[in-house]
């Protein structure tokens, strides 16, 4: 019976150096991977901003959710700056080594 299962299921065989590379290549790239980011940051401040003017002009507007969105935004826009700080920390760290 056992057998019989591992005939079922199929070998995994190992990739290739051209078949690695050309994985590589299908991916985003870093620019557009950094782009990507600091526009879903920048979309959720404006939704943020959006929910508090209707909620201050008097639309319908859900507390909760204003709040949520708020605390999202800042989330983001904190994670995105301790992201920079470490990119800026690590730059400065290759620059001090000694070639």
């Amino acid at each position: 019976m056992i057998n019989h299962i591992s005939a079922i299921q199929p070998t995994i065989q190992p990739k290739t150096t051209t078949e690695l590379s050309n994985d590589k290549t299908k991916g985003t790239s870093f620019a557009e991977l950094l782009k990507q980011s600091l526009e879903t940051v920048n979309n959720a401040q404006i939704q943020s901003d959006q929910m508090t003017q209707d909620f201050i002009v008097g639309k319908p507007v859900e507390l909760h959710d204003m709040m949520i969105a708020g605390e999202k935004a800042s989330i983001l826009l904190q994670t995105t700056i301790e992201v920079r700080n470490k990119v800026v920390e690590a730059y400065q760290e290759v620059m001090r080594m000694q070639v």
